[in-house]
């Protein structure tokens, strides 16, 4: 699930903030089993756009960061 909030969280911090900001987003040291793998995944641009590629987790991160506010 780390990583499938981590994207979650890319995802909303660049539709807020667009190409202005480079993101890093790390998992708190001591917080996941793996954090290592975990923060490699989440800030590996290859592995992200792979991911943003797959139908399922583009569906299901597209669900977690849909806001209703205008």
């Amino acid at each position: 699930m780390a990583t499938i909030i981590g994207l979650c969280l890319r995802a909303k911090l660049k539709e807020c903030f667009h190409l202005h900001y480079n993101v890093d987003i790390r998992v708190s040291p001591g917080s996941h089993a793996d954090e290592h793998s975990v923060n490699k995944q989440l800030n590996d641009k290859e592995r992200v756009v792979a991911a943003s590629e797959n139908p399922n987790l583009r569906q299901l991160v597209d669900e977690c960061t849909y806001s209703t506010e205008m």
